[in-house]
């Protein structure tokens, strides 16, 4: 069957672009259902070209989320990868993207395709490519996709086949075979710890549960592709519900309360403690490093962006760990796993992944891992902060904020002003260092750091600070706000 690929091009529509995972655009104006038929078979042919030897395979996995109309676009992914020579399982139901990544591994598959727009807003979709060995693609693979849009080649051979496969079984046994599991459930059923989850109407609904074998009380778990008019990603303006439902909870009784929050397509998380207070992974990360290294003796490398807490870095070295530092993005992080002995590494934004595990951030695996460290601590989770905060005599507070952009010339401009009028004081802070390798980051003589950065999918300025308290936090941030709006 031939198959003919037809680069469409529509004014106004941006351009099919990878950004730090994936391509994402707005459905019905730059995401449809002709731009995913032209591109999923350009990935699977790209995928083959340079994972074939190693699988020997033609097999493709196509998974999805619960977006709107994200299971057609899977369909029809599907089919044009079929139609294009590949052999394709096609998910029968939702799963956590790390599913995905989970079985293109265990089926010795080239990849998978992941129909998915992550924490993004309600109007995106977007699509994630996995590699064979179960993580993101570099942004070599990326690039070599990018390149075939403008001479795509013609699939004229005989189609592949498609079926269905569950994608949920395999992947709970995966989990369930790292953590203590028992132990968990044992004092869920005591009544000793309370587990609850916001899965903010995403893809880790149920997770949970199916891995415990015991009921949870999870939050949002209906399917909704407005996700309740905000976005499914795990900051605290969209977890309004979980954190004053776990702060009354407090009020009624003592005992061990943990919250977990997974974004829309479960690789990415953040937690809520017995009080019911927010917890970034700036602060997850130290908490899992206590529990693997400190607690269990165990070794690896330490893998943190450039966005990462100053914390880890100390902890690192606490532990005499080796420290590696990436640019912001888990595809980097996900690269150094296969080449390095990692324990853990880790991204602000909420993805976490392990050296045990495959080379993907996986929020259900993180949750598992963070109740371990209660039940077997038998301490809340801001407790086991401050105890490796107060390890290395280091305590600090952070926060992020996302600027809106009028559009992608408003980027430029501001991308030029960086480059061309170097920063040398910042809220009255001089500027002692900067690094360039992701955005710019401006180490403070107060000791204090900001990053200004962009996103790589959306037209939106990233800020983020980390300072000795919160007021100096906000007084960088908010200088860093009004720069923005002046240039």
């Amino acid at each position: 069957m031939e198959v003919a690929l037809v680069v469409i091009f529509m004014a106004g529509v941006n351009p099919i672009k990878f950004g730090t995972d994936g391509w994402r655009g707005v459905i019905a104006a730059d995401f449809t259902f002709e731009r995913v038929a032209l591109l999923a078979p350009l990935a699977a042919y790209v995928l083959a070209e340079n994972y074939a030897a190693q699988t020997g395979s033609r097999l493709i996995i196509v998974g999805y989320d619960r977006r709107f109309l994200a299971e057609d676009f899977a369909r029809t992914a599907a089919e044009a990868i079929q139609a294009a020579g590949f052999d394709v399982l096609l998910s029968e139901s939702y799963a956590p993207t790390p599913a995905f990544s989970w079985a293109a591994k265990a089926l010795n598959a080239l990849g998978a395709i992941v129909l998915t727009a992550s924490h993004n807003p309600a109007k995106y979709l977007g699509l994630k490519v996995k590699g064979y060995f179960g993580g993101s693609v570099s942004p070599e693979i990326t690039g070599q996709i990018e390149a075939l849009l403008n001479n795509p080649p013609v699939f004229d051979g005989p189609s592949g086949s498609l079926a269905l496969f569950e994608p949920w079984e395999s992947y709970c046994q995966g989990l369930r075979a790292k953590v203590d599991v028992n132990a968990i459930r044992e004092a869920i059923a005591r009544g000793q710890l309370e587990v609850y989850a916001d899965v903010m109407h995403g893809s880790a609904a149920g997770g949970l549960e199916r891995l415990l074998g015991c009921p949870i009380t999870e939050l949002n778990s209906n399917r909704d592709p407005l996700f309740g008019g905000g976005a499914p990603e795990p900051l605290p303006r969209n977890l309004g519900r979980i954190l004053e439902t776990i702060r009354q909870a407090s009020l009624l009784e003592e005992g061990l309360r943990v919250g977990l929050v997974f974004d829309g397509d479960s690789d990415r998380i953040a937690a809520v403690d017995g009080k019911g207070n927010f917890l970034s992974s700036q602060i997850l990360i130290p908490i899992l490093m206590g529990h693997f290294a400190g607690y269990k003796g165990r070794r690896g490398e330490i893998v943190k962006t450039v966005s990462g807490s100053d914390l880890i870095p100390k902890l690192a070295s606490l532990w005499d760990l080796p420290l590696f530092e990436t640019p912001i993005g888990y595809k980097y992080i996900a690269d150094r796993m296969l080449t390095t002995p990692v324990l853990i590494g880790g991204e602000e934004s909420g993805g976490v992944g392990y050296g045990d595990h495959i080379p993907e951030r996986d929020a259900l695996l993180s949750a598992l891992y963070l109740l371990e460290a209660v039940v077997e601590s038998g301490k809340d989770l801001s407790t086991l902060y401050a105890e490796v905060q107060d390890k290395v005599g280091f305590h600090s507070e952070y926060d992020r904020i996302d600027l809106p952009l009028s559009g992608m010339e408003a980027r430029e401009q501001l991308i030029n002003t960086l480059a061309c009028e170097p920063l040398t004081e910042i809220a009255g802070r001089q500027v002692i260092d900067c690094i360039t390798v992701d955005g710019y980051k401006y180490r403070l003589a107060d000791g204090s750091w900001l990053l200004i950065r962009f996103s790589g999918t959306e037209p939106v300025l990233r800020l983020y600070c980390e300072a000795d308290t919160i007021d100096n936090v906000q007084a960088v941030l908010g200088w860093a706000k009004d720069w923005a709006s002046y240039v």
